[in-house]
């Protein structure tokens, strides 16, 4: 009876049928809200899988992973294409799940959810969206195993963003937040906050992030800098990565090592 009486009092009074739809909206919307919150919470991994993707395309087009060989023609390096038949493509992309990782040991390692049989080998370089994170130093068909940054056998030819200076990048085995850089001369200008990059040498593609210089220091007897880097990627979190194959590194090391035969 109590509710056959709201029915009439809000179905045949304007007032009272106002404010009853008011306040049913913003229930409803409140509901709604607190729906859509909880729906977006469950798709974030979905969400999640669709930007890694969604990078690993974007990073496949990046120009300076495509490097074109010298002929005896003028070579207009602008002018470089994506093209579909990957011609002078250099570097390329393997998305991959971070499933294990260590900060607190002398020598870390990570391993990763692909292996031979999606791709990787031994010696690709492993980059995250930003910054440098290690080396893969085993493979089997679904896994990998990462070398980190954080390893005292860690060593990347890294270079000043700013100057070019071409040094190498070495970890103490103390702070997972400091690394080394090393053979920086002192005749370089640098400021605390200059940003230090992987060079055109190391195993990694060039200019990828390795960190930002946070305190400079000089070596005694000696005409180089001691500079402490922070790393751009932040070990205590790493999920997902990449994995970057180097297309002409069968090329080089074979010449290389055809070259050291000749000696």
């Amino acid at each position: 009876m109590q509710v056959i009486a709201l029915y009439m009092l809000f179905q045949y009074n304007r007032f009272h049928e106002a404010a009853f739809m008011n306040v049913s909206g913003e229930v409803t919307g409140r509901i709604s809200r607190q729906y859509n919150n909880v729906e977006y919470y469950f798709n974030l991994k979905k969400t999640n899988d669709q930007l890694v993707v969604e990078n690993q395309r974007l990073r496949n087009l990046l120009r300076q992973d495509f490097l074109v060989n010298d002929t005896s023609h003028t070579l207009v390096v602008d002018s470089i294409k994506v093209d579909s038949i990957e011609q002078y493509r250099r570097y390329f992309y393997y998305p991959a799940k971070v499933i294990n990782n260590s900060v607190t040991a002398q020598n870390n390692y990570i391993t990763i959810s692909r292996g031979t049989a999606q791709g990787l080998g031994k010696d690709m370089a492993v980059v995250s969206p930003s910054g440098i994170v290690g080396t893969i130093v085993n493979v089997s068909p679904n896994m990998a195993t990462v070398m980190s940054l954080l390893h005292r056998n860690s060593r990347v030819s890294a270079s000043l963003l700013k100057t070019g200076e071409t040094g190498s990048i070495e970890w103490d085995g103390k702070n997972p937040q400091e690394l080394t850089f090393k053979n920086i001369p002192k005749s370089v200008q640098i400021k605390v906050g200059d940003s230090v990059v992987t060079s055109r040498y190391s195993t990694f593609p060039a200019g990828e992030m390795v960190g930002v210089i946070t305190h400079i220091g000089e070596q005694k007897e000696s005409n180089f800098y001691l500079l402490t880097v922070k790393p751009s990627t932040n070990f205590y979190n790493v999920q997902f990565v990449y994995a970057v194959k180097n297309l002409q590194k069968e090329e080089q090391d074979a010449i290389e090592k055809a070259t050291q035969k000749q000696e």
